[in-house]
């Protein structure tokens, strides 16, 4: 029966000597209880929070939270047969049942899953005793284990003996128990990056728990290789081996199931030294899927581990005798993996010294900080906590998703097979701007956030819950800024300025706080159209100044001056455009002829230094004809 700390499942026994010899080492093993945290709602009187130890099994609600009505059987409280009834814990109202149980008599599991089958949304199991809280396990694979385990899919926990009979005692009194259950905390969230490993086996012939780890790789795959190609989430894959004791180095257990003289051991496959695979060889392969990760990550490739391990598990089982070297080589080969440094990285796996990728290893199996021993296979763990619960795809992606920091989350995150949008009813009682739509919910994995938005191109300032106000460039486009604006016979004035992001302020001609104005009468207060002889009228938000008699207005210097010149002033006006029409002609005539010319013979004398000119010829061929005529006359 798992009712303590499940040491000794991961050290799988060499022989009956070797046992007590490594029993030794595994009492001092640090094992971290995970827990969530249960608070009391109601009865009032009752109200106060504890500790739950999270069971390592079912689903686990990481990143969330469960308010329901505790309910304790009349019958059959320890929970180890069948409930009677078609689902008698069937919620009758909005809250899920979460049941209470008593500790003994069978499997955690098997409390849990007859709970389940009760129509129990959650169960709660009562210690039996004052100590401190332990991990409820599984149970070891057997016949009567099979066939539920898997299919357990609500959480459970383990609570204080003293608080469960606190509840006990409410319940018979005929009170009605509200307790909410929350994992929010349970996962560590510091940043938008999540860490975390897989603790596993290369071996496939260790029953439901190797079929268990390689279904979860095999179906997990394409979400792991999305959030570290995507740059979410770091993962590292890691093998637990143990070290055979000086005293045993030369028996044959340890030869067949270590190497490196012993320094680096596996269990028998079959449990049987003398038939099929040794121990040794999952040691090797454990090394050579720790040197594919780790080669795969020097050229930032590190996602190809899962289709690494994947294929050796479909083209390579123990099952089909095809688990070797030659299979492992021909499965890298496809996936275009240096083989030559994966077999350096791998070292002599026959030499009497420490390897260092298996040393480290082992290393790493000791706990450090919040977390624990690892000695339970597979496990896994995540932002330095072990991970309870049904290794799973959902499940163990709702874990990874709730160790993102609060709106940080990857789009993996908020698919619709891992959480609900709590934005979409009432809009998360945040903000919201019907007119524009845009609304300062924004949906998280653990639920929702009231948090002022920034949208189309506008940032919003604000508590996200009451109001958000638009600041910055951009903001008169929404609302006009939430400041005044008004239209008049085609007109449009706003108290809302791009140029100015300080508030709202009334444009000239008006007056108000911005929120609302009013026009100003300028010809009243008789600030404008103040020179001799204008006149002033008023208009909305603006006005016009003129003058009297024919004269018009200057508004640079609010002056009027006259309209119409005298009779002399338009003879002189007339005389002096003549005379300039006079000026542009004599100097457009004395271009044409004189200028002209005087370039035109400047630039032939020029041309004539550099090639002949048709009257240069002609002179040259008349010299040269003439001593021809002297030789005939002879």
């Amino acid at each position: 029966m798992a009712n303590n700390p499940p040491f000794s499942r991961a050290f799988l026994i060499l022989s009956t000597t070797l046992f007590l010899a490594t029993n030794i080492i595994i009492i001092d093993a640090r094992f971290v209880v995970e827990k969530s945290s249960i608070s009391v709602i109601d009865p009032f009187d009752l109200r106060s929070k504890h500790d739950a130890a999270i069971g390592n099994f079912g689903v686990p609600d990481y990143g969330g939270s469960m308010t329901g009505t505790v309910v304790y059987p009349d019958k059959g409280s320890s929970g180890c047969s069948p409930f009677e009834g078609d689902k008698p814990f069937r919620s009758k109202s909005s809250r899920p049942t979460i049941l209470l149980l008593d500790r003994g008599g069978c499997y955690f599991a098997l409390k849990v899953w007859n709970g389940q089958q009760a129509g129990a949304a959650a169960v709660l199991v009562v210690d039996s005793r004052d100590e401190p809280l332990i991990t409820m396990d599984s149970p070891e694979a057997s016949s009567d284990a099979d066939g539920y385990i898997e299919k357990i899919g609500i959480p459970s926990a383990l609570i204080d003996h003293s608080f469960g009979e606190t509840l006990k005692g409410a319940l018979k009194k005929g009170e009605n128990v509200v307790v909410k259950i929350d994992w929010t905390e349970s996962m560590p969230h510091p940043d938008e990056r999540v860490e975390y490993e897989l603790w596993t086996n290369s071996n496939d012939e260790c029953g439901v728990r190797c079929d268990e780890q390689m279904n979860f790789i095999k179906n997990f795959k394409g979400n792991a290789q999305i959030l570290e190609k995507g740059g979410y989430a770091l993962f590292t894959p890691h093998y637990i081996t143990w070290y055979c004791p000086q005293a045993f180095l030369l028996s044959s257990q340890c030869k067949s199931q270590c190497i490196n003289h012993g320094r680096y051991c596996a269990p028998d496959p079959e449990q049987d030294f003398g038939i099929g695979y040794q121990g040794k060889d999952v040691v090797f392969e454990n090394l050579r899927q720790l040197c594919v990760h780790r080669v795969a990550n020097e050229s930032n490739r590190s996602w190809v581990w899962w289709d690494y391990v994947t294929d050796f598990h479909i083209r390579c089982s123990m099952k089909q005798n095809k688990y070797s070297k030659e299979c492992a080589e021909e499965v890298m080969k496809s996936l275009n993996l240096p083989i030559e440094k994966i077999k350096s990285c791998m070292g002599d796996p026959e030499a009497d010294v420490e390897n260092e990728v298996l040393k480290t290893e082992q290393d790493l199996q000791v706990g450090r900080g919040s977390r624990g021993d690892v000695t339970i296979l597979p496990t896994l763990v995540i932002n330095d906590v072990q991970y309870r619960g049904k290794l799973e795809r959902v499940a163990v992606l709702k874990a990874i998703c709730a160790g993102f920091k609060e709106t940080t989350d990857p789009p993996i995150c908020l698919s619709g097979d891992l959480e609900t949008n709590e934005c979409l009813e009432n809009n998360g009682g945040c903000w919201q701007d019907s007119q524009s739509n845009v609304t300062a919910c924004k949906d998280t994995f653990r639920g929702r956030v009231c948090q002022c938005p920034s949208a189309n191109g506008v940032q919003y300032k604000g508590d996200g819950y009451k109001y958000c106000e638009a600041v910055g460039p951009g903001r008169c486009m929404v609302n006009n800024g939430g400041c005044w604006s008004e239209t008049r016979h085609g007109m449009t004035f706003s108290a809302c300025s791009e140029s100015d992001l300080t508030g709202c302020h009334c444009p000239p001609g008006f007056t108000g706080d911005g929120h609302k104005c009013e026009a100003i009468d300028e010809c009243k207060e008789g600030k404008v159209c103040q020179c001799e002889g204008c006149t002033c009228k008023d208009t909305w938000g603006r006005f016009e100044c003129g003058c009297k008699g024919d004269k018009i207005y200057i508004m640079e210097h609010d002056t009027c001056i006259e309209r119409h010149t005298s009779k002399f002033g338009w003879f002189l006006t007339l005389l002096v455009l003549a005379a300039a029409v006079g000026a542009g002609i004599a100097g457009y005539i004395f271009y044409k002829y004189r200028l002209r010319s005087y370039m035109d013979s400047e630039i032939m004398a020029i041309m004539s230094q550099y090639m002949p000119l048709d009257n240069h010829q002609n002179q040259v061929v008349h010299h040269e004809s003439e001593p021809l005529q002297q030789h005939s006359s002879v």
